[in-house]
């Protein structure tokens, strides 16, 4: 008698916890032939509340750490995507019509892109922040802080190393995430959240959902708690998401969902960190 095969159940994972949608609700993922792998959960806008209102009170603690702490523990991450590099490129290869030596080097590229990162954490508020010149008796500096909560719709064409693209300057500098993988392949994503779950950073800090671009985007552009979004969507849902972000008055970063010059170096800098960062500027009097 042969054996029958366990099919994967894969969970969104938030709060450092793996969940089922709150609906029940799923979508199937196929191979590039067409056969069943799995079935995803459809998050929905309760989720992606209950994911915010996580991710709010991670970020304060993750924010309190030291620098050097929170590189450690990106750098930590860095070390078990390598470990499990194989999988994953078998994950994002699975239902893409790329071969599995271009999966391979996207995950190598991802691994990379963690390290980087995790190197800018005690780094960063040195470049960024600054002693400002002024006409007067007066000493003025500049330091930044995270602004808080941010959101990421992940790119579909780059589900890996789109998700690490956008992620990883974002939580460098202390902020949260919720972050909604990519719908066409969300299973590197998914396998992304299996290792979180057992790494050094805090549940909470990066919380990755799964479902549908445009039944989400509007909690995501209007909900007040999320302070900033970083969207890799089309033009038609670039202009919901500015519109609806305005009344809040979000910070919002959008890409086009191409995919291409990820695995470039320009696609990994500083200014990726700065886009969510705030700058308190200080004045002082001299002599006084």
């Amino acid at each position: 008698m042969s054996r029958i095969s366990i099919t994967k159940t894969p969970k969104a994972y938030v709060g450092g916890k793996f969940i089922r949608s709150e609906s029940g609700r799923v979508f199937p993922l196929e191979n590039k032939a067409g056969q069943f792998i799995c079935n995803i959960p459809q998050c929905t806008r309760k989720d992606t509340r209950n994911a915010v209102e996580v991710a709010g009170k991670a970020g304060s603690s993750w924010a309190a750490r030291t620098a050097y702490n929170r590189g450690q523990v990106l750098y930590r991450l860095g070390e078990m995507i390598e470990a499990r590099s194989e999988e994953l490129a078998q994950a994002i290869a699975v239902t893409r019509t790329i071969d599995l030596r271009k999966a391979r080097a996207e995950v190598a590229v991802a691994v990379d892109r963690v390290i980087y990162y995790s190197g800018w954490t005690d780094k960063y508020e040195q470049v960024l922040g600054n002693t400002n010149p002024v006409a007067g008796s007066f000493f003025n500096f500049s330091v930044t802080e995270p602004i808080g909560v941010v959101g990421v719709f992940c790119s579909d064409k780059a589900p890996l190393l789109g998700l690490v693209s956008q992620v990883l300057p974002i939580i460098t500098s202390g902020n949260s995430v919720v972050a909604l993988a990519s719908t066409s392949n969300p299973y590197p994503a998914i396998l992304l959240g299996e290792m979180l779950a057992t790494s050094d950073l805090p549940g909470g800090v990066l919380n990755i959902l799964t479902g549908y671009k445009d039944e989400l985007l509007k909690t995501f552009s209007s909900h007040e708690q999320i302070r900033g979004l970083d969207l890799a969507v089309d033009q038609k849902l670039r202009k919901q998401a500015e519109i609806l972000a305005a009344e809040s008055v979000k910070r919002v970063k959008v890409r086009p969902d191409s995919g291409k010059d990820l695995s470039d170096e320009s696609a990994q800098s500083l200014y990726a960190v700065r886009n969510f960062l705030e700058f308190k500027t200080t004045w002082h009097s001299i002599g006084v």
